[in-house]
């Protein structure tokens, strides 16, 4: 009874080893969960591919917490719809192992019943797809080699017709690990379990009787191996020839395994002869149905052949190459493959080709397996496109721009002498903001075309994002190219081709384009400044009125410089507080000051007083002048509140400047509202000075705005009027308090016919209007005698005063001046 019980324990640690045997060889670990309990448990090998120690479990709460985060969600749901319906999967995902590395797995789950039907467990294998720490093709190699042939030096003995021993040779000895005399005269079954005796010695019996030869394989009496017999009856007793088939055993229990996982991964196998590897090469004497499934090819057609026949014109002849110098030397070789179903479909294959060796280190045959990654090979290319390729046009993107551009700079000694050309849309946003998004996609589509058929072969031309696309113009061997005369050329077909009609959707739509171009080869320059020169140059180009084409020199590039240390500089000023404000007066026809207009003024520490005309541009750029005529607005309100507490100052008014970027923040009417409340002043007193170039776009908004600020009681003027915009369609629609005839006109009031015209005509305007006139620029008698005349009762210049610092101001009006 013991010895049954031990036998017993036997066969489990043996199936135990071998099942570990086929986890190591084909890095399979396996899982069990009880989804009652939530418990998982996991095997030696399970714990060896998450690089956790033996025994290791994950925790209850979180089992399959090692997947990576993008994947959790996915295989939570994949095991819980098995534990609750009985759906089995399969999924390729991602694990993070105990030590951070991200690995590819394979996952089999299936559900576990009980008698009535219920799922008890739920068990699956993990598989890691690309080994780490392996190298590739050893798995079948050492599959392989276990069954291989035992070679010469067979173990030989003969028995009488009792089944004992008369004669052994040196490799029955061996084979049976004892001597010959320990032997002789003993039954052959006792060398073999006692469970198989009696059918051992019953066969041997059998083929007394019948003389027929005896085949028989069994364990031996050590469970150290599987022994296989073939006896051959004589008058005597028996022949019996002995082998020890232990490896081959084994090695088929572990290849049966192994079938059904290769069957249930659908992975294709191809065994072929050992050689020759010259043509036509080795020939094909075995493929599985996955191989038919997937090839269409039977095994009928394909058997005598070379696995030449599933190339094809795209399959790649640098990896053909691989496999065979790995052939040659004998070695493992793995690709992945373009190879041609028998309809002629092209497909990717993961290949793996392993050589197979026997005993005697003799190369038998090559098995080549391949799993088909075409899926990851579209989803590979589709993530390719969209790193380096703008989805909408279908153009090369930033990223593809700059490696070229990296390229063609670094090639060689002498970098390749190029043009690099900046194209933006004339008045795009236009486009878009009336028409919708949709036909300002057609619009970049047809662009994109036509940009295409103005370049030559091996040109590039991009996108960098919304209406802003590069062409890189390149001389190369192939293609001759003189850098300024073929950019020129190419800019003009620009200019034509996208002045040409557009039809979107039934609509005829009119565009053009600035153009800004840099040469390279000559200067080293790096890509950066590239990009800013052809930049630099297609401002210039819209600053000269669109439609135009810019060739950038290093004016430009000082300018540029010069505006970024202007922007600096601001900002510094800003945090410093090195702004002022100055105040003119502003008089009436008595002579008596109505109120003054704030002047913002910056005193740098090193250049002094700094013209604002130098700085307010620069300030509109960077916005800082949202937040800098926030604060000018403050000071008014504050030295109105001042005003209105001492007699003699009550009455007046400050005006300030608004800038179209101050204007249009979203908040700017919020901060008047709330300077006007903190500061407890008679809104009216203040007065905004609005620049003409906010009639040019968005009027309703302007409007509105407007109309929001003189509910408040706010006074509006329109400043320099008659140097912009001046649609006297708009004027009649805004609400109004005064016009400010610009000094250009006042200046040359006395001489130039034109000037005078004008100044009259804006007066006469701004009466029938029932609008308040009030002129700057003011310095002569003469000057204010011809603008009362007309009916300008209100100035500002040097006739009366200059700008004045707040304490200079208060002593002007204390003189009584003001």
């Amino acid at each position: 009874m013991q010895d049954t019980r031990t036998t017993g324990n036997d066969k489990l640690l043996e199936a135990d080893s071998l099942l570990a045997l086929m986890e190591r060889t084909a890095f399979v670990g396996a899982w069990a969960l009880d989804p009652q309990t939530g418990d998982i448990a996991w095997s030696e090998q399970l714990a060896a591919i998450h690089d956790a120690p033996a025994g290791f479990t994950p925790p209850r709460d979180d089992p399959f917490g090692f997947y990576a985060p993008e994947w959790r969600e996915k295989i939570n749901a994949l095991v819980e719809s098995c534990a609750s319906t009985g759906t089995p999967f399969d999924e390729e995902m991602q694990i993070v192992t105990l030590k951070g590395r991200r690995a590819w797995v394979r996952t089999v789950g299936q559900p576990v019943r009980d008698e009535t039907g219920e799922v008890i467990r739920v068990e699956g294998a993990v598989q890691e797809i690309a080994p780490h720490g392996y190298r590739a093709g050893t798995l079948m190699r050492h599959t392989v080699s276990m069954g291989g042939a035992m070679g010469s030096g067979e173990a030989f003995a003969t028995v009488d017709r009792q089944g004992r021993f008369t004669y052994l040779n040196e490799q029955a000895e061996r084979l049976l690990a004892r001597p010959a005399r320990e032997l002789l005269g003993r039954p052959i079954w006792n060398y073999f379990q006692k469970t198989v005796r009696l059918r051992l010695e019953e066969q041997f019996r059998r083929s007394f009787t019948t003389g027929n030869k005896l085949e028989a394989e069994e364990l031996d009496a050590q469970l150290s191996g599987r022994i296989e017999m073939r006896g051959y009856p004589f008058g005597g007793g028996m022949a019996v020839h002995l082998r020890d088939v232990t490896a081959r055993h084994k090695s088929q229990e572990l290849l049966r395994l192994l079938e059904g996982s290769i069957a249930r991964l659908n992975d294709l196998v191809i065994i072929t002869e050992a050689g020759p590897f010259s043509e036509p090469g080795p020939r094909i004497v075995f493929v599985n149905e996955a191989f038919e499934r997937r090839t269409g090819y039977t095994p009928e057609e394909v058997m005598g052949r070379t696995p030449r026949l599933l190339q094809g014109p795209g399959t790649q002849r640098s990896e053909l190459d691989k496999i065979r110098q790995a052939m040659e030397q004998w070695q493992p070789a793995r690709v992945d493959l373009i190879n041609y179903k028998k309809s002629g479909e092209a497909f990717w294959v993961d290949l793996e080709v392993s050589p197979v060796w026997d005993e005697q280190r003799k190369l038998t045959h090559w098995v080549a397996v391949g799993r088909d990654i075409t899926e990851r090979k579209t989803a590979e290319e589709k993530i390719q496109y969209l790193a380096f390729y703008d989805p909408l046009t279908r153009l090369p993107n930033r990223q593809l721009l700059l490696d070229r551009l990296h390229r063609a700079l670094s090639e060689g000694d002498k970098p390749r002498e190029g043009a690099l050309m900046f194209i933006d849309l004339d008045n795009f946003k236009v486009l878009n903001d009336t028409l919708g998004h949709q036909k300002g996609d057609q619009l970049l589509q047809q662009v994109a075309e036509r940009l295409r058929s103005c370049v030559a072969r091996g040109d590039t031309v991009a996108r960098l994002g919304g209406d802003e696309f590069v062409i890189l113009l390149q001389h190369t061997g192939q293609k001759p190219f003189e850098p300024t005369a073929g950019a020129r050329a190419v800019s003009e077909r620009i200019l034509q081709k996208l002045g040409e009609p557009y039809q979107l959707s039934g609509y005829l739509h009119h565009s053009t384009c600035s153009i800004g171009v840099t040469l390279f080869g000559k200067t080293p320059w790096t890509v950066s400044e590239l990009l800013k020169q052809a930049d630099l140059a297609m401002y210039q180009a819209k600053a000269a009125g669109r439609n135009a084409v810019r060739f950038f020199d290093p004016e430009m590039q000082a300018t540029a410089t010069a505006n970024a240390a202007m922007a600096t500089d601001l900002r510094q000023a800003w945090r410093e507080g090195q702004f002022l404000i100055d105040y003119q007066p502003q008089v009436g026809a008595d002579g008596r000051m109505t109120g003054v207009e704030a002047l913002l003024r910056w005193k740098h520490p090193q250049r002094d007083m700094v013209p604002p005309a130098e700085f307010i541009p620069t300030a509109e750029e960077t916005s800082l002048i949202v937040p800098i005529g926030r604060w000018v607005i403050e000071q008014a309100c504050a030295q109105l509140a001042k005003w209105e507490k001492q007699p003699g100052r009550e009455h007046l008014s400050i005006a300030v400047n608004v800038s179209v970027r101050q204007f249009r923040d979203p908040d700017f009417v919020d901060q008047v509202m709330h300077a006007i409340r903190d500061w407890k002043i008679e809104p009216h007193k203040l007065k905004l000075e609005l620049t003409e170039s906010l009639l040019a776009e968005g009027i309703e908004v302007t409007t509105a705005k407007m109309a929001s600020l003189k509910e408040m009681g706010v006074s509006l003027s329109l400043d320099d009027f008659g140097m912009g915009y001046s649609s006297l369609s708009y004027l009649k629609r805004l609400p109004l308090d005064q016009l400010k005839i610009d000094k250009e006109f006042v200046r040359d009031i006395l001489t130039d016919a034109n000037d005078a015209a004008i100044a009259r005509t804006i007066i006469h305007l701004a009466r029938s209007l029932g609008l308040g006139v009030v002129a700057e620029g003011v310095e002569t008698e003469e000057q204010r005698a011809f603008l009362a005349n007309e009916g300008c009762y209100e100035y500002q210049g040097f006739l009366f005063c200059k700008p004045l610092r707040i304490d200079e101001l208060e002593a002007f009006i204390d003189a009584g001046k003001g």
